[in-house]
């Protein structure tokens, strides 16, 4: 498995009510050991958190389902990510 940096960053739209959703959603990547770390920034205008994924097709549909992305408060990138 490859690894894939996810950043999120927040739209002007973003929407608070939808942190708590974004967090399970990290919680069910992490269950599924598919999620190697994750954080917010500390000016707060968004976080990223890194993938394990076999390719980047599967990276961008993992990170595609995040709520953030599929209620249009963050936008989504997704990186292959070749970490030393």
């Amino acid at each position: 498995m490859n690894r894939y940096l996810v950043m999120v960053m927040r739209l002007p739209q973003f929407d608070t009510d939808q942190i708590g959703p974004h967090r399970e959603f990290l919680d069910g990547l992490r269950a599924q050991s598919r999620l190697e770390l994750a954080g917010g920034f500390a000016d707060k205008s968004g976080g990223a958190y890194v993938l394990r994924a076999a390719d980047l097709e599967e990276a961008r549909v993992l990170a595609f389902g995040d709520p953030l992305h599929l209620t249009g408060s963050s936008r989504v990138d997704v990186y292959e990510w070749k970490a030393a």
